[in-house]
């Protein structure tokens, strides 16, 4: 960077010392629903079998899990658009702040930015954080035609022409995302405030949201800037992320002397170990090396040898006879499942067996899907509750977290779950199918109980064999004492190197040593 400014004129914002607003930050957090603590777990699940290489990356990714975790901390309908409206979310939160600074900025018509990269307006149908806000601001008393999206300027000309409504203050709150609304954006005139709702991947993007507002020609002598945080999400660790991008970046980017870097001191000094002992051009030091590495190798994996053998032992103490116990006793649950469902099939012609839900008997098909429907949107937590009964079996309502979906739960001798969709008569079909997998869940366990039998067996023999390269183990280690001893006595005897006679002087009296203590 120093040689850079000899050749670069380079003026950062703290030697400008523009005459800009001050900025007045407001971070504002807010406690997480029920669904999105619960929807973080199951993220958490997610990165487990992602890191472990259980789920094939084009089915799950770290990179769809960020993105998920980005999306529940902005809002869970973005997950599921059938979850309820959270009252205490940060969209709500924001929605009142903006409201308070159109209220208080009326007189002189003051205008004010939203900000947020994620669920930007499609018109497609499907819910936006856009629609959503500017909806309820309208609902509040705030005139439609003084909000507008900046997506809404699809061409140069029109963007132009809203800039200038922003500016004259007839248009008071501009929503858009940093790339539609960053360089270039000059509405500054007569803002007072900013809103961020989710935090970008880049500082450079969160400079870029300030300096919209936080520039010169603006006619407020202090802008204030909120930031929603959902406390427990991903919204916390974004923000940290972005923190330590920055940090890095300012200490490169300064008026002052930058940092000098650091190499990686253990390392480098590992290097230079190995260098210097191969330069002795001892024949030993290189035997000895190899050695070590060799003997490193070898303990690794006799312990990873040992610790399987310590694992399958403890599995064929407890893990397999319990494991085998309850198969036997899932299979004679499932048994009895299958023949509930035989005892209460379904109708062969167009028939309706008739429901149970929520302590009302449906004999209409489509009256028990609206009913199911409704009792999904009733729920507040994804917790299991109690739905009714059908064909023998009673059920249950829960929202799955992971598949982001609502699941009924039949339940008899054992249970299983069904997904829900969004048609009526598709979800009866949906439960009666899955009355019907009974009998297949039960040939599924059977063959599980006959492996699970097969690997108690396998695991018993596998348990009994000794580590294959014991003896190796032993010899190496055994030459590897013998070079240390060698090495040991080269060294001795180098240190009185120099010590030695010049030509023609006497021989000294070679003293014997003594090696007692």
């Amino acid at each position: 960077m120093a040689m850079f400014k000899e050749v670069a004129d380079i003026k950062t914002a703290d030697m400008l010392d523009l005459p800009v607003p001050k900025a007045n930050f407001h971070n504002i957090s807010v406690k997480p629903s029920e669904i999105q603590k619960e929807m973080v777990k199951a993220l958490a699940e997610r990165a487990e079998k992602v890191h472990s290489g259980a789920v094939d990356a084009s089915v799950d990714n770290m990179l769809k899990i960020t993105n998920d975790g980005r999306k529940l901390a902005l809002d869970q309908r973005l997950l599921n658009p059938m979850l309820p409206d959270f009252e205490g979310s940060k969209l709500n939160a924001c929605v009142n702040e903006m409201f308070k600074t159109w209220e208080k900025g009326k007189e002189k018509r003051l205008t004010q930015l939203f900000f947020c990269d994620l669920s930007t307006p499609k018109n497609d149908g499907n819910f936006s954080v856009y629609d959503d806000i500017r909806k309820k601001l309208i609902e509040k008393g705030v005139p439609a035609d003084e909000i507008k999206f900046i997506h809404e300027a699809d061409t140069e000309a029109k963007k132009l022409e809203l800039f200038k409504k922003v500016r004259r203050g007839d248009v008071r709150i501009l929503m858009g995302s940093t790339q539609k609304m960053g360089a270039g954006t000059n509405v500054q005139d007569k803002l007072a405030a900013s809103s961020d709702l989710d935090c970008p991947w880049r500082p450079s993007d969160l400079e870029q949201r300030l300096g919209r507002s936080i520039r010169q020609g603006n006619s407020n002598a202090e802008v204030d800037v909120f930031r929603f945080v959902t406390e427990e999400t991903f919204d916390a660790y974004l923000y940290q992320l972005v923190e330590g991008k920055q940090k890095f970046a300012s200490q490169i980017m300064t008026s002052k002397s930058p940092v000098r870097s650091a190499e990686d001191i253990d390392e480098t000094a590992l290097s230079y170990a190995e260098i210097k002992m191969l330069a002795t051009g001892n024949p030993y030091i290189k035997e000895k090396m190899d050695l070590d590495i060799q003997v490193q190798k070898l303990k690794l994996l006799k312990s990873n040898f040992l610790s399987e053998k310590y694992s399958l032992e403890d599995k064929i103490i407890k893990y397999y006879p319990q494991r085998i116990a309850s198969m036997h006793s899932r299979i004679e649950g499932l048994k009895a499942d299958v023949k509930t469902a035989q005892e209460h099939p379904k109708p062969t012609d167009d028939r309706f067996a008739g429901m149970e839900v929520k302590g009302v008997f449906y004999t209409e098909k489509a009256e028990a899907g609206k009913a199911i429907i409704e009792a999904c949107k009733e729920m507040n937590s994804p917790d299991p509750v109690p739905l009714g009964a059908y064909r023998g079996f009673t059920t249950e309502l829960l929202f799955d977290t992971v598949e982001r979906q609502y699941v009924v739960r039949l339940k008899g001798e054992t249970s299983r779950n069904v997904p829900l969709g969004e048609d009526i008569h598709g979800n009866i079909t949906r439960i009666d199918n899955g009355i019907e997998r009974f009998e297949e869940m039960l040939k599924g366990a059977e063959n599980d109980l006959e492996n699970t039998e097969k690997q108690f067996e396998t695991a018993k023999a596998e348990a009994e064999k000794p580590f294959s390269k014991e003896e190796e183990l032993k010899s190496k280690m055994a030459r590897l004492d013998e070079l240390n001893i060698l090495l040991n006595l080269d060294k001795n005897e180098n240190e009185i190197v120099g010590g030695e006679p010049d030509e023609g002087e006497a021989q000294p009296e070679k003293r014997e040593r003594d090696y007692e203590r």
